[in-house]
């Protein structure tokens, strides 16, 4: 019977604490103050097999290594992502060190393709990544995932040369012609 009122009694007190703990306002949500670190790696593990999970059914399209598509995805970073996520020879921004959790320098790190779709279509919760996918096509969303597959590999140099020749961000409409497939079935315009 002791048993039974533990098991009973348990779940009771610690929803209780917790309510207590929510309600106390003693939790500080400041991008400034970091979270516990088991809070943390809780946090980034559902997170990364979250993606995982959500991006494995992505087809990944055969010609992300067209020039033309890493050019517009290279004229859609500089637009859009370097003030996070940085560029070669570039090592921070004005807006990077108040960002919690720190964005992944992707001019340093190589990101599955379908996981980069996922991110940048989607956004992230509570880490600043937006949902691009609200007013980019997946085509375009394509050209910025085969750039960031060169992207690691550049210097500054072929990085400024590259951004150069991009078109400018106002000229940026959806790719005429594209044959992407679109994700999970559906085309950004069926949402």
């Amino acid at each position: 019977m002791t048993y039974i009122k533990t098991a009973l009694i348990f779940p009771l007190v610690f929803t209780l604490g917790i309510g207590v703990f929510i309600w106390s306002g003693i939790y500080n949500p400041g991008a400034d103050s970091p979270h516990w670190k088991i809070t943390y790696d809780l946090m980034q593990t559902s997170r990364e097999r979250s993606i995982e999970r959500h991006a494995a059914a992505i087809s990944v399209p055969s010609n992300l290594n067209d020039p033309q598509l890493i050019l517009k995805g290279a004229g859609q970073y500089a637009a859009m992502c370097t003030t996070c996520h940085l560029a070669p020879g570039k090592e921070d921004s004005e807006l990077r060190p108040g960002l919690y959790p720190q964005p992944p320098n992707l001019s340093k790190v190589r990101v599955d393709p379908r996981e980069a779709f996922w991110v940048i279509k989607h956004g992230l919760k509570m880490s600043a990544m937006p949902a691009w996918g609200g007013s980019h096509d997946d085509a375009t969303i394509w050209s910025m995932v085969a750039f960031l597959q060169k992207l690691p590999d550049m210097t500054p140099e072929q990085y400024k040369e590259i951004v150069a020749k991009a078109p400018p961000d106002e000229d940026m409409g959806p790719m005429e012609g594209a044959t992407m497939p679109a994700a999970h079935g559906h085309t950004h315009a069926e949402h």
